[in-house]
């Protein structure tokens, strides 16, 4: 029988996992859960010698690589408010930027505030839910304030920016398309401490805030790092990690052919920064090399700027000997192109946007360091991290717990893995993506009539970069009518059995 309600840490009461051992001490386990805005996957313990990323690398080490993470869509507060309820964005209604799930499913329970009804103290610092939607129901106490810290470190930066914003509200403009459109440069190099960087000062109040929690066990820490998102900035001695000359440049920077044209997304967010402003949309160029190795070299820096920063965390969590009663969570809320397809940033329905990394550490976990080649869904989390709790979850939650993958990582799990991305003006078309073991399929479909207006299918194990749609192959009628059918049942028909 399965453990419920706000039950003791697992390995403490019959029904837990038996893989987890009995904490020292009588109580439950506490949740850490950090978010790295953009992620990719491009990591030491995800195979890649191209970031230095020592110290996530420490904790996959001690936990669980899931290799094959997909977001439910490629953004921010779509991404988030699924992981975070629990529930598909269909189901919340949450497909852009500016919908707040509460307004849709005002009574959903989040995954902290299902820890915070458990009797959990729960808290943040940083972007956990999507910055400008915050939840405060979801924590026991208010995010603390941050010390002052400047996205740019650089004062001419700083006055330059300000001049242009004084100059557009003279001119009437609202201070949301100030804050879109009027942006500082893409990149910053500054010789700086850590902590005046935002993502320093994140590391540093989180540090404060462990101190305190420990004395209020069990907790939820979220601690949301903005790096690597846009602006790369990031203190110089990060970048000096790199020669931005030897940085491998994007080996597909052109369209997926054969793809409908509205499957790419445009270059609005990078174009929005005063350094790039005039640059195309793939469909009609492409960023000079020299500008592809800036962003290359200032998001390889933004990451190992944050890795510092977590294990900063780690090394916390050891000193108050915390580790052993603590099970960590890491994610990226969504992929992100460095010039593959000739994009630059997420939003799309294809592998490189929608997989992700996700290790989870567990306390006395089998097969530790061991990946699992499973397909999985940030949908997976929330159930999961309520049966490792003992925790009863909600029993509407459209994800599946994958605590039998710590035991097994090589087990057949799900056939399948879905992801939706809408495009089009007004969201007139909505993708809908399935990854399967070898393909990923995406149906296009107009938004009010349900109408087919595109499909798309790439071959994993002859084309693992998705670089040509071969849907409309006569040799593969057979395998579109199947895969058509399968995204049509969904996601409840692709569970383990």
């Amino acid at each position: 029988m399965r453990a419920t309600g706000i039950a003791a840490a697992a390995g403490l009461i019959d029904g837990a996992p038996s893989f987890l051992k009995a904490s020292p001490r009588a109580d439950r386990p506490n949740v850490l859960f950090i978010a790295v805005d953009d992620l990719r996957p491009e990591l030491g313990c995800f195979g890649s010698n191209l970031v230095k990323s020592p110290n996530i690398d420490r904790l996959a080490r001690q936990g669980t690589v899931f290799a094959r993470a997909y977001c439910q869509q490629s953004m921010c507060n779509p991404s988030r408010a699924s992981l975070l309820t629990g529930l598909r964005p269909d189901t919340i209604r949450v497909w852009d930027q500016e919908t707040h799930f509460r307004k849709t499913l005002p009574n959903v329970v989040t995954l902290p505030q299902m820890f915070k009804n458990g009797g959990y103290e729960t808290a943040y610092i940083g972007k956990i839910f999507h910055n400008i939607l915050p939840d405060p129901p979801s924590w026991s106490q208010p995010q603390p304030d941050l010390p002052a810290t400047y996205l740019y470190m650089s004062s001419e930066t700083r006055s330059r920016q300000r001049e242009r914003q004084a100059a557009a509200r003279r001119l009437g403009r609202s201070e949301s398309w100030i804050e879109a459109y009027l942006r500082g440069p893409a990149t910053e190099c500054f010789e700086a401490p850590d902590g005046l960087y935002e993502d320093g000062a994140i590391a540093d109040v989180a540090i404060v805030m462990l101190s305190r929690l420990r004395k209020k066990q069990p907790f939820f820490l979220g601690i949301g790092f903005i790096d690597p998102h846009l602006p790369f900035v990031a203190p110089k001695k990060y970048w000096d990690l790199y020669d931005r000359d030897r940085i491998p440049l994007a080996a597909n920077y052109f369209l997926p052919k054969g793809a409908p044209p509205f499957a790419m997304n445009p270059l609005t967010e990078l174009a929005s920064y005063e350094d790039f402003v005039q640059v195309p949309n793939p469909t009609e160029g492409l960023l000079s090399e020299s500008q592809a190795r800036l962003l290359k070299h200032g998001y390889s820096a933004c990451i190992s700027f944050v890795d510092t920063q977590i294990g900063r965390v780690l090394d916390t969590l050891d000193h108050f000997k915390l580790l052993e009663n603590t099970i960590i969570v890491l994610i990226g809320d969504s992929g992100w192109k460095l010039g593959e397809h000739g994009g630059w940033g997420k939003l799309t329905n294809y592998e490189i946007d929608t997989r992700t990394p996700l290790i989870i550490s567990v306390p006395g976990q089998a097969n530790k360091g061991v990946p699992t080649p499973a397909l999985v869904e940030f949908v997976d989390v929330f159930p999961t991290l309520c049966e490792l709790a003992g925790l009863q979850p909600p029993p509407d939650l459209e994800g599946t717990s994958m605590t039998p993958l710590f035991q097994d990582p090589g087990r057949p799990w799900k056939s399948a893995a879905f992801s939706q991305f809408p495009r089009g003006f007004t969201n007139r078309f909505m993708g809908r993506a399935m990854r399967t073991d070898r393909n990923r399929y995406i149906e296009w479909r107009d938004w009010f009539d349900d109408r087919l207006v595109a499909v798309e299918l790439y071959d994993h194990e002859t084309d693992p970069m998705e670089n040509e749609n071969i849907a409309e192959a006569p040799a593969n009628k057979d395998l579109v009518t199947r895969l058509a059918r399968q995204l049509a049942e969904g996601w409840r028909a692709a569970r383990p059995k």
